[in-house]
């Protein structure tokens, strides 16, 4: 099966981790229903994803990301950017959505077209809302991906639609 998914990670319980499943509601409230692009809430489910990584042919990934940059400073990797291994778990029954690409790779069935769109995060602390910082890259973030999936010919200008219901988070 060849999937094409947007794919947003993190906890919306610590502010901005949540940055990926914010981000992935609001774009799908601009994909059009003709769009070839599944747009899922990844959550912090971990190993239940590898099945689903597998299939894709495009994977696009929402999140936030530490890149030990300003707060709120946008990140992008390319497939061979991204690395596939996290550094130290706080338990060994914690498996990182990086050790999933990993055994992806290992088994052969790393997509061939992966990329991550993410924003350093400003505050971890417990609470729903994005920082303020953060929740001001939403319309780059959201621009962004627009661009990789036009760019992967996934997208067409009917695809997409600024006038459609926005998520406010």
């Amino acid at each position: 099966m060849s999937r094409s998914i947007v794919l947003g990670l993190g906890n919306i319980l610590n502010r901005d981790e949540g940055l990926g499943v914010h981000a992935v509601r609001a774009l799908e409230a601009h994909l059009g229903p003709a769009a070839g692009v599944e747009a899922l809430d990844g959550g912090t489910i971990g190993l239940g994803l590898l099945s689903m990584v597998e299939e894709c042919e495009h994977l696009l990934i929402l999140d936030a990301a530490d890149g030990r940059r300003a707060p709120g400073t946008l990140i992008e990797l390319r497939r061979d950017e991204i690395p596939l291994y996290a550094g130290v778990k706080l338990s060994q029954h914690q498996i990182t959505f990086q050790e999933v690409l990993g055994l992806a790779n290992m088994r052969g069935r790393l997509p061939p077209n992966l990329h991550l769109i993410g924003v350093q995060p400003a505050d971890m602390t417990l609470g729903l809302e994005l920082s303020p910082t953060v929740a001001a890259t939403l319309p780059a973030v959201l621009s962004r991906a627009r661009d990789v999936l036009t760019g992967w010919g996934l997208l067409t200008a009917c695809d997409w639609s600024d006038e459609r219901k926005r998520i406010d988070v």
